[in-house]
């Protein structure tokens, strides 16, 4: 390779974005996870309508989020401070909601309680009570499987109730492959490969 080569191979690489890959022993937090902690807070928002600002990784594959603050920027527009539940697990970190004008009334409504500013961290809406259905059939949910090197997250269709804990069958869109997961949280399920 002759030295312009090298030099604008350097030049490539530095300017053109590569993708954040989690090392070892570290998980993604997803769109799927944040939209969870804030359906705690009441309002269900999709993955879709989250925007994350910068990649974040956990030291488990599913930690429990919380909403720390919450900030409105415009009309339909929030940012949102989280962290996980369990400190060691992750560091803060902020993300975006677009929204539409209920959500964005029902948001608007929370932040203006001020306990989110003030740092005391909120009671979650929809606190489920130990052995509580948090999974409903027909409701969607994503299944995150694990293997040996590998960690793979799909939306998938729940075919029964579950509580924190249980084993339910899920299956894919597509209705081809059903799944025994176990259900994490509110619209999370966890399963092996």
């Amino acid at each position: 390779m002759t030295r312009f080569n090298l030099i604008l191979a350097c030049i490539v690489f530095a300017v053109v974005p590569q993708p954040v890959i989690a090392s070892a022993g570290r998980y993604s937090i997803s769109a799927e996870q944040i939209a969870v902690a804030v359906g705690r807070m009441g309002v269900r928002v999709s993955p879709r309508q989250i925007t994350i600002l910068a990649d974040v990784v956990a030291t488990t594959p599913a930690p429990v989020l919380q909403v720390r603050s919450l900030e409105r920027l415009d009309a339909d527009r929030f940012m949102v401070r989280l962290e996980c539940m369990n400190e060691e697990n992750c560091l803060p970190f902020m993300a975006g909601i677009q929204v539409d004008k209920n959500e964005a009334t029902q948001l608007a409504s929370i932040s203006s309680r001020g306990y989110l500013q003030s740092g005391a961290i909120p009671e979650p809406a929809q606190q489920p009570e130990p052995g509580a259905v948090v999974i409903r059939s027909g409701s969607s949910a994503i299944l995150q499987l694990e293997g040996p090197h590998i960690h793979i997250r799909i939306p998938v269709i729940c075919l029964q109730n579950g509580a924190a804990g249980q084993t339910i069958r899920a299956t894919d869109k597509d209705h081809r492959r059903i799944y025994a997961a176990q259900v994490i949280d509110f619209g999370i399920l966890r399963g092996r490969l």
